[in-house]
């Protein structure tokens, strides 16, 4: 009788710690969304803000952003599962989307208010997608 009421006890602890990194373990969704978002002004920054000024204002701001996330990810409890081979994917989509944005906007559409807007959102989709899919799963 013993044995039973132990592995009973055992298995209420084991449901809250499920329980509890189920519950922190949706801050991947808003780290996605944060991202998303700083897409739309970081890409029309670059692309259509030049000189010198724009090149360090904008360089600066992004690598204080990417720093915070990372800052902020570093310190979460709970990673998902699979979040190394996701979060990659995500980046890699991302960089191939800002590659091309900025080898076109500064090639073709240079100075293009519309290519710029269109490029954010490009640059934003990954990001987004991953983000409304991670939100779901949580």
């Amino acid at each position: 009788m013993r044995e039973q009421a132990d592995a009973a006890a055992a298995l209420k602890g084991i449901a809250r710690i499920e329980a509890t990194a189920r519950g922190r373990s949706g801050w991947y969704a808003g780290y996605l969304w944060f991202f998303a978002v700083w897409q739309l002004g970081l890409v029309p920054a670059v692309l259509l803000w030049h000189g010198p000024t724009g090149t360090l204002v904008s360089t600066l701001a992004n690598a204080l952003v990417v720093m915070g996330l990372s800052l902020f990810a570093a310190r979460q409890p709970v990673v998902p599962r699979g979040y190394g081979g996701r979060h990659l994917r995500v980046i890699g989509a991302w960089a191939v989307a800002y590659g091309l944005a900025l080898a076109l906007g500064f090639t073709v559409f240079v100075d293009s208010v519309a290519f710029a807007a269109v490029a954010a959102l490009a640059c934003a989709l990954p990001a987004s997608a991953a983000a409304w899919r991670e939100a779901r799963a949580v």
